[in-house]
């Protein structure tokens, strides 16, 4: 059989070295559908495999393991969710990409870290009123940032919310060359000390330009797998992973991790969880949001080419 397997830039170095590509969760399942494999192996968390699944229905996806999920679904009880977007039934709902599919066809848009600051400046200049979920970090960062007052949902990513920023400023505190890049699902505090917030593609982009000084270290407030491919790309850079207490630079996703090349090796041929337990009017629902997000990116990308 065909087999494309994907990895995210969390998985341990020896899984993304087995991967046909690595990348970030949209990214992938858009790979995926350009490949049109027979079977896709995603080396992630559950909802990266769903939303692949979602836009390559008729493809056979396995996850490596049925227990790699995601805080941001496992604190999203979907019955509070329905009530809450209830309550703001005039409202538009965008939710972010880390998500379940349940989660999304509950959703009027989908968005991604890298492309959520258009999508909600867009609906905002449209007139319209917005909710956010679930990532309550991300959605305090939109509202501080430009000023919205959107309702947003609680739950967190929780390696990101482990960053501190008393500890991070003790460290730019003793090197002022020092710089601090960080993920939007990081906490404000540590988000405003930032010099640079974004995607993981988008802090890549940054790491791969950036034109450091002798004495610059570079603090990256993420799970710690972006650094192995960040130190690939700039042998010549200093990028240690912001701490979340006193001398630890070691955040992990324990989700990401449980995707072994053991594993993935299994998955490859045909063993592990497959993702067929999505109905088709669950895929359809959900589809609609992350097409809408879709389309407007492109058309966002032409017009930056023009």
């Amino acid at each position: 059989m065909n087999t494309l397997t994907l990895a995210h830039y969390y998985t341990v170095p020896e899984v993304q070295q087995m991967a046909d590509y690595v990348g970030d969760s949209l990214e992938l399942a858009l790979i995926a559908q350009r490949e049109q494999a027979e079977r896709i192996v995603f080396a992630g968390v559950k909802f990266m495999a769903e939303t692949t699944k979602i836009i390559n229905p008729d493809v056979e996806v396995i996850l490596p393991d049925e227990e790699a999920t995601c805080s941001l679904v496992t604190q999203t009880d979907i019955t509070q969710l329905k009530r809450w977007r209830e309550k703001y039934a005039d409202y538009i709902h965008v939710s972010y990409i880390n998500s379940s599919a349940e989660h999304k066809l509950l959703s009027d848009w989908i968005v991604t870290s890298r492309n959520v600051d258009d999508i909600i400046s867009h609906l905002y200049e449209q007139g319209e009123k917005v909710i956010f979920s679930p990532d309550r970090n991300m959605g305090a960062y939109l509202n501080y940032q430009y000023g919205y007052q959107m309702p947003i949902w609680n739950a967190v990513c929780e390696v990101h919310d482990q960053f501190k920023e008393g500890e991070v400023m003790k460290l730019l505190s003793e090197n002022k060359d020092a710089k601090l890049i960080a993920h939007p699902e990081s906490p404000l505090p540590v988000l405003k000390r930032s010099d640079f917030i974004g995607s993981t593609k988008q802090m890549l982009e940054w790491v791969k330009k950036y034109r450091a000084s002798p004495k610059s270290v570079i603090y990256v407030a993420t799970e710690e797998g972006l650094l192995y491919n960040m130190k690939q790309l700039r042998h010549d850079l200093d990028i240690r992973q912001a701490p979340i207490y006193a001398g630890c630079q070691c955040n992990a996703c324990p989700y990401m991790k449980r995707n072994t090349p053991a594993l993935v090796k299994k998955a490859q041929q045909g063993i592990g969880f497959e993702i067929d337990y999505l109905d088709n009017d669950t895929m359809d629902r959900a589809r609609v949001p992350i097409e809408k997000m879709l389309s407007f990116s492109k058309i966002k990308a032409s017009q930056r080419v023009a």
